[in-house]
């Protein structure tokens, strides 16, 4: 059984695939661009070439490409395919990895630094047919890079930053819990008409 050839990670080494971009400015000011380039497919029924989906601020890129790249890397070696590393320039992604990647992508490019880590714990956690959902929801109607913070996207920045843990959910319960009302102070206080 022969190594399927891919470039970058897992894009198939064929004529035009369908797959995504991710290109990393040598200058590190600059944000970092997230296109899906659909192939052969592009630039019939409707369908466009390509898509820039975000530029995601060069400050968060660099907070998610090491554990990105790490999760990414782990699919690959699953499927005993090369892997893969960040550089500057055009990083190709394979189709479904570029889903995946673009909702980290979307659930960071408007987030405070302080709520990144969560957002990566959150992505990590996520099974990649969920990753693929959210995808799909968010591309539909608000996948653009000009629909940064609306509608399925400003939905997958919360759930991914503000998602807690069983243990801080467990923290909250305890300080919005009130204090228990005795069962006499319950009913109602009606004045005596009527002294003894």
């Amino acid at each position: 059984m022969s190594e399927k050839k891919t470039i970058g990670f897992g894009v198939p080494n064929e004529m035009d695939p369908h797959h995504f971009t991710v290109e990393i400015p040598a200058a590190r000011t600059e944000p970092v661009v997230v296109t899906e380039h659909f192939g052969l497919q592009g630039g019939s029924n409707g369908l466009p070439d390509s898509v820039v989906r975000c530029r995601v601020p060069r400050a968060a890129w660099t907070a998610i490409a090491e554990e990105a790249k790490r999760v990414l890397n782990e699919r690959l070696k699953e499927k005993k395919l090369s892997t893969s590393r960040w550089s500057s320039g055009a990083n190709k992604v394979e189709r479904l990895l570029g889903r995946e990647l673009c909702v980290l992508a979307w659930g960071v490019e408007a987030a405070g630094k302080d709520l990144i880590p969560n957002a990566l714990r959150n992505w990590v956690a996520l099974r990649p047919d969920e990753r693929w959902w959210l995808f799909s929801m968010a591309a539909t109607m608000t996948g653009g890079e000009e629909d940064r913070d609306i509608g399925w996207r400003k939905a997958i920045k919360i759930a991914l930053t503000e998602n807690p843990t069983g243990e801080e959910v467990a923290a909250m319960r305890s300080n919005n819990a009130k204090p228990a009302v005795k069962a006499q102070d319950q009913r109602p206080q009606l004045p005596l008409l009527f002294k003894d």
